[in-house]
Order: structure tokens, then C-alpha cells, then sequence
């Protein structure tokens, strides 16, 4: 039997993914969780073979709670189940240590297949991102995924409306460091200010509203 843990603030959409997981004889949840911080105790408690994780939750993105359970719970695997299927948001969670990543669009057995693939140590998208990897050439890609990791971290902060001094007390780094990348995405981005970040980010549904 494998256990799963359940990461999503909507519980319906809970109630939805785990009626789906255990129409499957070999799959179980053995918890369900609504916000990080739960995430967190439940699967330091359970130490489940696989997480599903939503990316919006209301204590804040996804992305960082990847990257801390790669680091506290490494033998569980993480796939990703989202509303967001930009590719800056299915890089970002895969560098992070996801292994799969399903848009809440997919078929329902797109879902198992996911789980399953990720369980034998496999990378898995949902078709409609690798349909889209597939038929979308290099000199296409939108200037967003030329942004190396950091400087999209500081671009949606930006873009959020943090200023450079918050920009980098949130990560840690140097104002000098942030006024660096700020230059260097910009460039990249054709944004001439602020507001233009905020523009592109909007347009692409990458600001998260908060509950």
C-alpha cells in the first residue's frame, strides 16, 4: 500500500482527488491538509511515499514547501497538483525537486498515471504540458523563462509591489545584489519599470491573491 498526503486549502477539491486516489487498490491518503504548516506535521507524523500539493495555499506559494520537504523528508516524492499551468511556475517546481506536475485541467486518470510514474522514480507532466513543451520551438519561448531561478524569485516580488529593500530581506540577500538582478530581468523582460512587471505578471496570472 502507498500513502499519500493531500495538500489543498479547497476541500472539495480534496474530497474530489481522494475519492479518484482510492477508487485504486494499492493507493491510500492518510491525510489531508489545508495550509503548509499542516503539511508539514502531517508528513513529518506519516512519512507518506508521496505528497500531492496544490501551489496556492493560504500561508503562502508552494514552491518553498517543495524545497523544505526535499530537505526534511527525502525519501517522499512530490507531485504537483495546480490551476497554474504557465511554464514559469512548471520549471520553477520541478528545479525545486517536484517530480510530477498535473494541471487541475487534466483527465482524471492523468492524475493516477501521475502518481504511479512518480512512485517508479519517473518524471511526469500531464499531456497538455507536454503537448505544449513539444510543439512550442526555443524562439518562442516567452522572455519569462529566460530568467534564471533568482531573478524570477525577485521578479514577483517586484511585480507584488515589495520594494528593493524587502526584496531582499525576504531572500536574504544583498539590496546591492537585488538592484543587480532588477537590471538584469528587466532587460530581459522589455519592463521599463515596476509597473511593467506588474503588468507582465498579471497578464500571465502569476500574482497569487491571497484569501
Amino acid at each position: 500500500m502507498h500513502s499519500i498526503v493531500l495538500v489543498d486549502d479547497h476541500a472539495i477539491v480534496r474530497e474530489g482527488f481522494k475519492r479518484l486516489i482510492e477508487m485504486e487498490p494499492d493507493l491510500e491518503v492518510v491525510a489531508e491538509c489545508r495550509n503548509a504548516d499542516d503539511a508539514v506535521e502531517a508528513i513529518s507524523q506519516t512519512r507518506p511515499d508521496l505528497v500531492a500539493l496544490d501551489l496556492s495555499l493560504p500561508d503562502g506559494s508552494g514552491l518553498p514547501l517543495i524545497e523544505h520537504l526535499r530537505s526534511v523528508a527525502t525519501g517522499t516524492r512530490i507531485v504537483v497538483l495546480s490551476m497554474h499551468d504557465g511554464e514559469p511556475y512548471v520549471s520553477e517546481a520541478l528545479r525545486r525537486g517536484a517530480s510530477g506536475y498535473v494541471t487541475k485541467g487534466a483527465a482524471p486518470e492523468e492524475l493516477v498515471a501521475g502518481l504511479r510514474a512518480v512512485m517508479r522514480g519517473e518524471q511526469f507532466l500531464s499531456s497538455d504540458l507536454r503537448q505544449r513543451r513539444a510543439e512550442r520551438p526555443n524562439d518562442t519561448l516567452d522572455p519569462i523563462d529566460r530568467l534564471t531561478a533568482r531573478e524570477h524569485e525577485v521578479f514577483l516580488l517586484l511585480a507584488a509591489g515589495r520594494a528593493p529593500k524587502q526584496v531582499a530581506a525576504e531572500l536574504g540577500i544583498g539590496q546591492k545584489t537585488v538592484y543587480i538582478h532588477r537590471a538584469s530581468l528587466m532587460g530581459k523582460l522589455g519592463a521599463g519599470s515596476e509597473l511593467d512587471l506588474y503588468r507582465i505578471a498579471s497578464e500571465r496570472g502569476l500574482l497569487q491573491s491571497r484569501p
